[in-house]
């Protein structure tokens, strides 16, 4: 999209399945899992780079050795910078004891990172916190394997504060307020109650102290765990975990509003937050690679026992619509077909906007991550002059010369790579004046194509809060000199904040919730302001599922065409000559583009779980109050 956004996170997983040896003798490196590792993590570094970290976990190894091995980044390049400390780690081991290359027993008694069980971790850091102690994997450690756990996921939790009330009330002094800190504790408080049943009753069978531990490790219940630790959560969430002897899970939300796929076979059980990724750095077909279950947790035992089980009550389905329209990549065949039917479902409104003008029109996209429903859009035109052709062939009023018939034939929609990023804007320049000129010229354009008779159409994947638009994007095309600029979004308006993992928290920066209260005030209706405000502050006395989500009442009065017409009004400038017109996707279009993720919260104020109306309705009153800040 133009205006950048940020997903919260990706995750990745490798537990292999057969000794390191398995590996070197079948791969040639006992360090296969980290090498997949890596480009697990490369393939989904579109999902976060402001940090990243990976753990391993050692099977078999004794007292004295370590077993669990954790290196995170916040530079730059996190995922890079991570496997090169690796690398440079093992290279001064390989220097060291040149012998020891092909053992992979000794590997495995001193080589950091080489293991069983890996857990990988990319994250954009959605609450402005880049510290290293914000990256994950977090690690929560013990003397006793059994109680040492190492987290890390994808999620956002709305009921922090309750989380964190809860742990207090359980006698924990929780050291910060993240929902990352409470999960973690929470699940790793039950672990140690677990652990406590567990000692006594192999106590009760005359099992002595040092004997107790294998036997608790073998009988520890990962799903009555996860049971217990999730009971109050609401949020979006694929939460992963290791213990240290070597259990693993993935637990997925109720609602599945947080992606997560897996591959088990008899060497390796891999978890992504995406598909393609698995297909690619295992070589498997689509088929191979299947989803976890919502409010289901994918346990792998220490012994290699694998299991699908339900951990959290049912509620419907609602899958992020977001990661179809622009997180995930679109290397997925499914959400590449999703895609180009949001681009094919707005044509029939870009039509209208042209006037069936496809002579005098010329489609294009912008950024490059529209472009896949780019070509669902160029689809659609095609088949709009192939049915005008199509009706001027066989109008039996005129009689057509084979000339003429190829004339009509060679009509096709034109179809120009007109927008170019060139450099991405740099913050050294300080004053605002000098900044806005600079994100003006972040686009290079095509020059020579656009006449003045035109109209010039533009896809983007979606439009937030539109100040790319306003200050680089439909500058730069005015340059074209086209006589209307269409900006389409992929997208239906987002007017509502999203507390589920993705960085819209502020009512006042979605350009549509914008649009509405000029609307209002064009209406001089704006007390409507005044009266959602005193519904939301009514309400913030009773619990989440009492809760309704009055925000709605702000775009109640207006048609989305209205407010469509609204933002293009905001977003011309008086230096803009050609007229400017917005299209944006509308729900249902969408929900038939995307039937298997109905999850539209940020569209419709629909949100999946109770503690979203919550949030909504507090980001509402942080706009209202001047606080700028998040509501969750």
């Amino acid at each position: 999209m133009s205006d950048a956004i940020k997903h919260e996170c990706g995750i990745a997983m490798v537990r292999l399945l057969k000794p390191l040896q398995y590996y070197k003798d079948k791969y040639g490196s006992a360090f296969y899992g980290l090498n997949k590792m890596y480009l697990l993590m490369e393939k989904q570094h579109n999902r976060g780079q402001d940090g990243a970290g990976l753990a391993s976990i050692k099977f078999d190894v004794g007292a004295g050795t370590r077993y669990i091995s954790r290196v995170r980044s916040n530079q730059p390049q996190p995922i890079q910078d991570i496997f090169s400390q690796i690398n440079g780690r093992l290279n001064s081991l390989n220097e060291e004891f040149p012998d020891k290359v092909n053992d992979v027993e000794w590997q495995n008694n001193n080589a950091p990172y080489i293991g069983n069980l890996f857990l990988g971790h990319v994250r954009y850091g959605t609450f402005g916190k880049n510290s290293i102690e914000s990256v994950h994997p977090f690690l929560r450690q013990s003397n006793w394997k059994h109680k040492s756990l190492i987290v890390a996921g994808n999620f956002n939790m709305t009921n922090s504060k309750r989380l964190f009330n809860d742990l207090v009330e359980i006698g924990q002094h929780p050291k910060e307020l993240t929902d990352t800190v409470t999960v973690m504790e929470k699940i790793g408080h039950f672990i140690d109650t677990e652990v406590a049943k567990l000692y006594k009753e192999v106590k009760s069978e005359g099992v002595g102290k040092k004997e107790a531990s294998p036997l608790i490790e073998e009988r520890i219940n990962i799903k009555k765990i996860l049971k217990r630790s999730a009971k109050n959560w609401d949020g979006g969430y694929a939460m992963a975990g290791l213990l240290g002897h070597g259990d693993a899970f993935v637990l997925r939300d109720p609602a599945g509003i947080r992606p997560a796929f897996y591959y088990k076979d008899d060497e390796v059980v891999v978890v992504a937050s995406e598909r393609p990724v698995i297909q690619t750095v295992f070589n498997v077909a689509i088929d191979d690679v299947k989803e976890i279950d919502p409010g289901h947790a994918l346990i792998i035992k220490r012994d290699g026992e694998i299991s699908m089980d339900r951990v959290t009550k049912e509620l419907p389905q609602k899958s992020c619509s977001f990661e179809r329209i622009y997180f995930s990549r679109g290397s997925d065949a499914d959400i590449y077909n999703e895609r180009k039917n949001l681009g094919k479902l707005v044509f029939p409104q870009i039509l209208e906007k042209i006037d069936e003008d496809m002579k005098n029109t010329v489609f294009s996209f912008i950024p490059n991550t529209a472009e896949t429903s780019f070509y669902g859009m160029r689809e659609a035109a095609a088949d709009f002059l192939n049915m005008q052709k199509t009706e001027m062939i066989l109008d039996g009023k005129r009689n057509l010369s084979a000339e003429k018939v190829k004339n009509i034939l060679a009509q096709r929609p034109r179809i120009e790579k007109l927008a170019i990023k060139d450099a991405k804007l740099r913050t050294f320049i300080a004053d605002d004046n000098s900044r806005d000129d600079l994100v003006a010229h972040v686009y290079d354009v095509t020059y020579g194509i656009v006449k003045r008779e035109d109209n010039l159409v533009i896809i983007d994947d979606s439009i937030v809060r539109g100040t790319t638009l306003k200050k680089s994007i439909i500058k730069i095309l005015d340059r074209l000199h086209p006589k209307k600029i269409v900006i389409v979004s992929s997208a239906p308006q987002i007017r509502y904040p999203d507390c589920y993992g993705i960085d819209m928290a502020r009512m006042g920066d979605f350009i549509a919730f914008r649009a509405a209260l000029e609307l209002l005030k064009d209406k001089d209706s704006y007390n409507i302001v005044d009266e959602v405000y005193a519904k939301c502050k009514n309400q913030q006395h009773l619990e989440d599922d009492e809760i309704q989500n009055f925000v709605k009442g702000i775009y109640a009065p207006f048609t989305d065409e209205q407010i469509s017409d609204k933002i293009a009004e905001m977003l011309k400038t008086e230096d803009i000559n050609a007229d400017v017109e917005i299209i944006y996707q509308s729900v249902e279009n969408l929900h038939k583009a995307c039937p298997n993720h109905l999850g539209d919260w940020y569209f419709t104020g629909n949100y999946p779980t109770p503690g979203g109306k919550r949030v909504v309705n507090n980001a509402f009153i942080n706009f209202y109050e001047g606080n700028n800040k998040r509501a969750y």
